[in-house]
């Protein structure tokens, strides 16, 4: 049997009085009478053969069967509206769903997204970040950019560079660093992974480096180098994502020395069909690099 069609007022009209639990508050958002939200939620009840509310002398009490519907009908108004806001001017709009490590969002990806919009206007990035650590299936992602070796399980990876690894902090700091030796002397700010100072010091020719048991671990460069900026120590992070710092002085490379300890890359599941958006990201980016 084909059910008949329900009043998208009255749905409208019972999810406005549910989120305020009250008709005079309805109405105000949708800009008609107490009495019409009134009727169009009682209309609604008749049609289903159930009480959403009780009225109550002060107010609305969703009722069993009111708390029952509500997620579904506030389910469907947000996938419409998500729907209608993807045709524009006639032109289906595409959303891609990114997720990205923190330091390269800030530091590479954001400068250079205006150009991407510009040349594809139909796409809308849905942007998360993350400290590389990441489940592209559970998160409903079309890529993930991630820092490592490109070895991920089910995974397409396209390698987009490196990004070398140097000691950075605040110019104050930088002026008793004489040779890389002195570092041994500063507080070393370190991330999760625990080999990456020692790496640094062994390229840098120190005999041995200092014991690392002690002081705070990020989980990510982004955390590791506001605290440099502080003051609070010497970071090991990748200068080309921090130009910015560098170009304005707040941070300073007191050594050339870089170690390279993986690369970034574009990811995306190899059970995932390929869009239009995720192609024309894909062919920009690799523009890009």
């Amino acid at each position: 049997m084909v059910r008949p069609y329900l009043p998208l007022n009255g749905l409208r009209a019972f999810e406005a009085s549910a989120r305020h639990l009250s008709f005079t508050r309805a109405a105000i958002e949708l800009c008609v009478t107490q009495a019409a939200v009134s009727q169009q939620v009682k209309s609604l009840e008749t049609r289903l053969g159930v009480r959403l509310f009780q009225r109550l002398p002060r107010g609305l009490k969703i009722t069993a069967e009111g708390e029952a519907l509500l997620p579904v009908v506030t389910g469907s108004f947000d996938q419409l509206a998500l729907s209608l806001e993807r045709i524009e001017g006639g032109h289906v709009r595409e959303l891609l769903f990114l997720g990205t490590v923190g330091t390269f969002a800030v530091g590479w990806l954001l400068p250079r997204l205006p150009d991407f919009q510009r040349q594809f206007p139909f796409v809308d990035i849905r942007l998360s970040t993350n400290n590389n650590r990441v489940d592209m299936a559970a998160e409903g992602l079309d890529f993930a950019i991630r820092f490592g070796n490109g070895s991920w399980h089910g995974t397409e990876a396209i390698r987009l560079f490196d990004a070398p690894l140097s000691p950075l902090c605040i110019p104050e700091l930088a002026e008793m660093l004489r040779e890389p030796a002195d570092l041994t002397n500063q507080p070393l700010l370190r991330s999760y992974r625990k080999d990456e100072w020692s790496s640094w010091f062994a390229a840098a020719g120190v005999a041995a480096s200092p014991p690392l048991s002690r002081g705070i671990v990020f989980d990510s460069s982004l955390g590791m180098m506001e605290a440099a900026l502080q003051g609070m120590g010497v970071a090991l992070a990748p200068p080309s994502m921090f130009s910015r710092h560098l170009a304005s002085g707040a941070i300073e490379q007191p050594f050339p020395t870089a170690i390279s300890l993986g690369s970034y890359w574009l990811t995306r599941l190899q059970s995932r069909s390929l869009t239009s958006a995720m192609i024309a990201f894909s062919q920009w980016i690799a523009s890009q690099v």
